[in-house]
């Protein structure tokens, strides 16, 4: 059924079309939730860099939809830096931010953590979220007067024993440099939020679980099915990259305009209430 008013279906699709016109960069945007996000910013009209250091699958990534690619490790501030000017050599502008590049930690007793492995995690995860918003912040300052910053927490942030301490502690660390941040960047329009995957099949999670296990042809379906019996209240249902890549379209979305310095916790219920206690409403 056409619309009252008479708008044909051309306007509608362009009209639904949430990022139309924006300029985003995606940190590990080559493949996992980068990679879905990636896909579905172009998908709503977004013009989008992709930088990672899977130089091979970034660029055939960047190429299919329409967008740049730029290597880029995270935990050196000039690389960072670097995929800001491109998108700002290329756009003219920088609308969206995804720091959403990380690394998994080591894991094991606190009695025996390495201390350098895990200096390795916070430059990564911890320093490249950081970098991420201050060359994000400079270019949404100077440009067009605001933006969205989203940064790539996790479950683990917000609930013990779900991780490593090592990878723990760097994803709650992120909680808290994009709360004090946002309260410095609201004044210039810009927001900053997380987003919370819980137990989406990542290249990372399948293989903790293989390690876990001790199986090592264990496939992402099965790491899923895992996930959506014990990991969720949503019996059946595990996460998706897709699923977090919604959410992530959302707070970068004008439909977040009023939302800054927020959780997004993508979990399926997992770390607000106890899945084990579904029993008594079956009675």
């Amino acid at each position: 059924m056409r619309p009252e008013g008479g708008m044909d279906d051309n306007l509608l699709k362009v009209s639904s079309k949430r990022l139309m016109g924006r300029v985003a960069v995606i940190t590990g945007g080559a493949r996992g939730i980068g990679a879905a996000t990636a896909k579905l910013f172009f998908d709503n009209g977004a013009h989008v860099v992709i930088a990672d250091i899977l130089d091979e699958l970034g660029s055939t990534l960047a190429d299919s939809i329409g967008g740049r690619y730029i290597h880029c490790d995270v935990a050196k501030e000039a690389d960072v830096e670097s995929a800001i000017k491109l998108a700002l050599t290329w756009k003219g502008k920088l609308d969206i931010m995804f720091n959403n590049a990380g690394i998994a930690g080591p894991g094991g007793s606190i009695t025996n953590i390495n201390m350098e492995h895990m200096m390795t995690l916070i430059t990564v995860n911890v320093n490249g979220v950081v970098h991420g918003i201050k060359h994000a912040a400079q270019a949404m300052i100077t440009g067009q007067k605001g933006g969205s910053i989203i940064c790539s927490s996790s479950s683990a942030a917000i609930m013990g024993g779900l991780a490593s301490h090592a990878y723990t502690l760097s994803k709650e660390a992120i909680l808290g440099i994009a709360k004090s941040t946002a309260c410095e960047l609201g004044v210039h329009g810009i927001r900053v939020n997380c987003v919370l995957p819980h137990g989406v099949p990542s290249e990372m999670l399948v293989s903790a679980y293989r390690k876990i296990l001790g199986k090592t042809d264990l496939s992402p379906k099965e790491v899923s099915e895992i996930v959506a019996e014990r990991g969720s209240l949503l019996r059946g249902r595990a996460a998706s990259m897709e699923d977090v890549a919604q959410a992530v379209l959302f707070l970068a979305s004008d439909e977040a305009g009023y939302i800054t310095a927020h959780n997004l916790v993508v979990d399926g219920g997992y770390t607000s209430a106890c899945s084990q206690m579904s029993f008594i409403y079956q009675s």
